[in-house]
C-alpha cells in the first residue's frame, strides 16, 4: 500500500483497506464494464476513474471487460472507440481485455448447475405477462404457472433454447427465488433470453445471452475481481449478485455502490444521446456540444482536466448535481498552464493607423504563455492597417467602459498606445466600418515614456497578415438545469438552446497559426481557449470556442443592458 493510499480516503478506499487488513482478500483487481452499444461520456469516465486508480492505490490491477450480452445494438465499432476514449484519459489495462461472450460456455453451465439445483426454470410467459405477475412495490408477484417444473423438463428446455427451436420471445430462463421479496429484482428475475441476432465476436453459434443482471457478477467472479465497484443504480441488485454466488458457491467478489456524475444544463442517459444524434440534433457523437468524450476532446479538453474535475467532485454515497461550471472551471486552470497565447480577431472591424507608414511593417515580440517562461515568445507583424474586436470601440462609451472611443487612448497589446481621431459608418447598414486612429512612436512596447497612464488594453492582428478563420462558438447544450425532469407535455428536446452553436466565419487571427494542426489548443487573448477542428484544411482555419476566459466586462456590460 503506498504512502498516498495511507493518507487519502474515501469510502471505497477504506473499505478496500479494511478488506486487505482483515484478510477477506489478498490482492486487489476492479474492472470498468462498458456495454459497447455507444461512446463513453464524463458519467463513464468518473467511473473510469475509481476503478483504475483504486486499484493502482493499492498496487493492484484493473481488467476492461466489455458487456457483450446483447448482439442488437452492439458493435465493433464501439469496442474500439471506447478503448481509444480510456487510453486518451491516460489509463490502461495491459494485456487484461476481455468480453463477457468469453464466457459464455460458463454461464451457460452455471445456469444449468442452478436448474438441476431447481434454483431456475424455463418461463413461457410473454414479456408483459412477467412484469404483470412481478408484483408492485406495495403488491406482492405471483408464480408463473411454469414455475414448478421438473428438473428434467427445464434442462431440456433449456438446451432447446440454445439449440435455436423456440422463436423469441417464446420463453426466457428464469431464477427461482421468492416472488414475495420486498425487492423486486428477486422476484425470480430473468436470466436468458432468445435473441436471434449474430453477435460481433460469436457469430451465430449462441441464440440465447444472459441479462446483465446474471452475466455481471458471475463475470467477476470468474476473473478474480475483489471489488465490483458500481454507481448507485445497482445497490438493489447487489441482493440478488449475492444470491447467485451462494447458490453456484463461486468466488465472492464484493460490490460497493457510488453515487453517478450528474452535471447541470447536460442530458447523460445513453438512449437520449443517441436520439440527439439519430434525431440530427447534433452533428454526431464528437459534436463538441455533447457530454462524450470524443465531443470533449474535439472541443479540446485535456484528459488531465478532466481528471482533475472528477478528483474535485470526489466519491460520495449521495446523489447529487454537479455545477458545470466546475468541469470548465477545471479545463480553463489546466489550459491556462499549457495553451499558447496568440491573438485572434471574433468580429473585426478595421483600424487604420494614419501617421503610421504606408509600407512599413514591425516584428514585435509576443509572449507565449506567461505561465510557462520555457514556451518564450514569437514575432508578430505589426502594420499600418490591423483588425480589432468590433465590441472594443464604442462611438458612446458607457460609464467604466476603458476600450477604445472617440479622443480615448488605449493601448495595443505588445504594440502602441494610439488614440481614436474619427471613425466611418457603412451608409447601409449603419454600422462602424473604419476606425481612424494615430499613434504614439514612442511608447513601443505599449508605454509612455512621460508617465501617462492609460487604462485599456486590446488585442488586434494586422490585416496585411491575417488570415481567415471560421470560429464555433458553443454555449449551453440545453436552456435549463436539470433537461431530465421536464414539464408535463414536453421532452428534453423541448429545452435544446437554439444558439448552442454559432458559427463565425469572417474571423481574422495572426500569422503564426499557420502551422496549426487539428487538436492543438490556443488562448485567444481576451476571448478564450479554443482548439483546431479536424474540419480544418489548407484553405481554411477552424476553431472550437473551448471554453471561455473569465469577462469581468461582460458582467458589468449585462448588468448596464
Amino acid at each position: 500500500m503506498s504512502e498516498q493510499t495511507q493518507e487519502s480516503s474515501n469510502f471505497i478506499l477504506d473499505a478496500v483497506r479494511e478488506d486487505l487488513e482483515s484478510g477477506r482478500f489478498s490482492y486487489v483487481r476492479t474492472r470498468f464494464p462498458p456495454e459497447p452499444n455507444g461512446y463513453l461520456h464524463i458519467g463513464h469516465a468518473k467511473a473510469i476513474c475509481i476503478d483504475f486508480e483504486t486499484a493502482q492505490a493499492f498496487g493492484g490491477e484493473t481488467n476492461l471487460r466489455f458487456d457483450d450480452t446483447n448482439p442488437v445494438k452492439e458493435d465493433v465499432e464501439y469496442v474500439e472507440a471506447i478503448k481509444e476514449d480510456i487510453r486518451w484519459l491516460g489509463f490502461d489495462w495491459g494485456d487484461r481485455e476481455f468480453y463477457a461472450s468469453d464466457y459464455f460456455e460458463q454461464l451457460y453451465e452455471f445456469a444449468v448447475q442452478l436448474i438441476k439445483k431447481g434454483k431456475a426454470y424455463v418461463c413461457h410467459l410473454s414479456p408483459e405477462e412477467i412484469r404483470e405477475y412481478r408484483g408492485t412495490l406495495t403488491e406482492p408477484g405471483r408464480e408463473s404457472p411454469y414455475r414448478n417444473r421438473t428438473v428434467e423438463e427445464n434442462l431440456e428446455l433449456f438446451e432447446r433454447m440454445r439449440r435455436g427451436e423456440f422463436p423469441e420471445g417464446a420463453c426466457v430462463l428464469r431464477a427461482k427465488i421468492d416472488m414475495a421479496s420486498g425487492n423486486i429484482n428477486m422476484r425470480d428475475p430473468v436470466m436468458y433470453r432468445i435473441i436471434h441476432t449474430p453477435h460481433h465476436r460469436t457469430g451465430t453459434k449462441w441464440c440465447i445471452y444472459p441479462m446483465y443482471d446474471f452475466a455481471h457478477g458471475q463475470c467477476d467472479s470468474i476473473e478474480g475481481i475483489t471489488h465490483s465497484l458500481c454507481d448507485l443504480a445497482y445497490e438493489d441488485h447487489r441482493p440478488l449478485y449475492e444470491w447467485f454466488i451462494r447458490e453456484l458457491g463461486i468466488f465472492p467478489s464484493r460490490q460497493i455502490e457510488f453515487a453517478r456524475l450528474n452535471l447541470t444544463y447536460t442530458i447523460l442517459s445513453k438512449r437520449f444521446l443517441k436520439q440527439l444524434v439519430a434525431e440530427g440534433y447534433v452533428r454526431g457523437w464528437d459534436d463538441p456540444r455533447m457530454p462524450t468524450l470524443r465531443g470533449m476532446r474535439r472541443r479540446g479538453y485535456t484528459p488531465e482536466a478532466i481528471r482533475k474535475f472528477i478528483s474535485m467532485v470526489g466519491v460520495s454515497k449521495k446523489e447529487s448535481v454537479v455545477d458545470v461550471a466546475l468541469l470548465e472551471s477545471a479545463v480553463r486552470d489546466d489550459l491556462n498552464l499549457r495553451a499558447r497565447r496568440v491573438m485572434g480577431v471574433i468580429d473585426p472591424v478595421k483600424l487604420i493607423i494614419l501617421n503610421y507608414p504606408e509600407g512599413q511593417v514591425e516584428e514585435l515580440e509576443a509572449i507565449n504563455n506567461p505561465e510557462d517562461p520555457s514556451a518564450g515568445t514569437r514575432k508578430v507583424p505589426f502594420s499600418r492597417e490591423l483588425y480589432i474586436e468590433r465590441d472594443d470601440f464604442r462611438e458612446e462609451p458607457p460609464p467604466k467602459y476603458y476600450r477604445l472611443a472617440p479622443g480615448r487612448e488605449v493601448r495595443l497589446r505588445y504594440g502602441y498606445i494610439i488614440k481614436c481621431v474619427d471613425f466611418v459608418k457603412d451608409p447601409q447598414t449603419g454600422q462602424v466600418s473604419e476606425i481612424h486612429c494615430t499613434y504614439d512612436p514612442e511608447t513601443r512596447g505599449g508605454y509612455a515614456p512621460d508617465g501617462r497612464k492609460v487604462q485599456g488594453t486590446i488585442h488586434w492582428v494586422s490585416a496585411p497578415h491575417a488570415l481567415e478563420a471560421e470560429v464555433r462558438w458553443y454555449d449551453r447544450l440545453f436552456t435549463v438545469p436539470n433537461p431530465s425532469q421536464v414539464d408535463e407535455g414536453k421532452s428534453f428536446l423541448d429545452y435544446i438552446n437554439p444558439d448552442s452553436m454559432k458559427v463565425i466565419t469572417n474571423c481574422k487571427v495572426e500569422q503564426s497559426l499557420a502551422s496549426a494542426k487539428p487538436g492543438d489548443r490556443f488562448q485567444f487573448e481576451r476571448k478564450g481557449f479554443f482548439c483546431v477542428d479536424p474540419d480544418s484544411d489548407a484553405n481554411r482555419l477552424v476553431f472550437n470556442l473551448t471554453v471561455t476566459l473569465r469577462d469581468t466586462w461582460a458582467k458589468i456590460e449585462q448588468k448596464i443592458k
